[in-house]
């Protein structure tokens, strides 16, 4: 049985004591852990496992590292031009920015490196709905679902936050994989994708390529992910990392990106 993210909060919720309607007990009666963590490292080209640990099978909201196939989704639909264009102004009538580094013009570099959301919302209502859903299928993209949370019809700009849309550690290393061998749109397309997601540098010399995700669990658990891949010397190996529960701040995302980049190069092998 797949996990999603109601299951889990519910899972959460019930091991303190409280009551979660809507939740099929069969679900609920899981046995999940408080403090949550999963990790898979796998080689990019031929998807042997390099280390696997913690439920990677388990679905859950990608939040913003669903920032990468939207970039795949942006520069294929001809949306984003390039890495500079198009530059989009916050403007707060319309908007939703809960940081500083949201309130500003921000072009395709810049909304990956700052994980602008309100960026991302402008992309897909652009889109529409018909195409978005249609690049989902394409990329077969965790459980596809883009319906959004219940009766608000807010699938659009809302189904990866938290929302309807989940996907598992193990997905994400497949799509990731999927998308570094240009099997998913224009090979033109790839490589500006390819090129506006962050870099960092990990312990032992990988450079490594990765998308943050933060957020919330309706119980008011905080979640975190990093997702992407790392090169070094003629290697490349495809990774994900989930957080979730105790332990984790509202930066969620960051945590798991430097714990693994400091944890890199053990958990990659020699």
């Amino acid at each position: 049985m797949k996990l999603d993210r109601r299951t889990f909060a519910a899972c959460l919720a019930i091991g303190a004591g409280a009551v979660v309607a809507g939740i099929p007990a069969a679900e609920a009666a899981l046995a999940v852990p408080r403090r949550l963590r999963a990790t898979v490292l796998v080689d990019a080209a031929s998807g042997k496992a390099l280390h696997r640990s913690g439920p990677c099978a388990s679905r859950f909201t990608p939040c913003s590292t669903f920032k990468v196939p939207l970039a795949l989704i942006g520069f294929d639909s001809g949306i984003l031009t390039d890495a500079h264009h198009p530059a989009w102004d916050y403007d707060p009538a319309r908007h939703v920015a809960h940081r500083e580094a949201e309130r500003k013009r921000v072009d395709p570099t810049s909304w990956e490196a700052d994980s602008v959301v309100w960026y991302s919302q402008e992309l897909t209502r652009k889109l529409g709905m018909q195409r978005f859903q249609a690049y989902v299928d394409r990329f077969g993209y965790g459980n596809r679902d883009l319906r959004g949370n219940p009766g608000k019809g807010d699938g659009l700009t809302r189904a990866w936050l938290g929302s309807s849309l989940a996907i598992s550690p193990d997905e994400q290393v497949a799509f990731l994989r999927r998308m570094l061998a240009h099997r998913l749109v224009s090979a033109r397309a790839h490589a500006q994708a390819e090129a506006v997601i962050p870099v960092f540098a990990g312990r032992g010399g990988w450079t490594v390529h990765g998308k943050t995700g933060s957020g919330g669990l309706p119980d008011g658990s905080l979640l975190g992910w990093f997702v992407g891949w790392a090169d070094k010397g003629g290697r490349r190996i495809v990774f994900a990392r989930f957080g979730a529960g105790e332990g984790m701040s509202d930066s969620g995302g960051r945590q798991m990106r430097e714990a693994l980049l400091a944890e890199f190069d053990g958990l990659a092998g020699r």
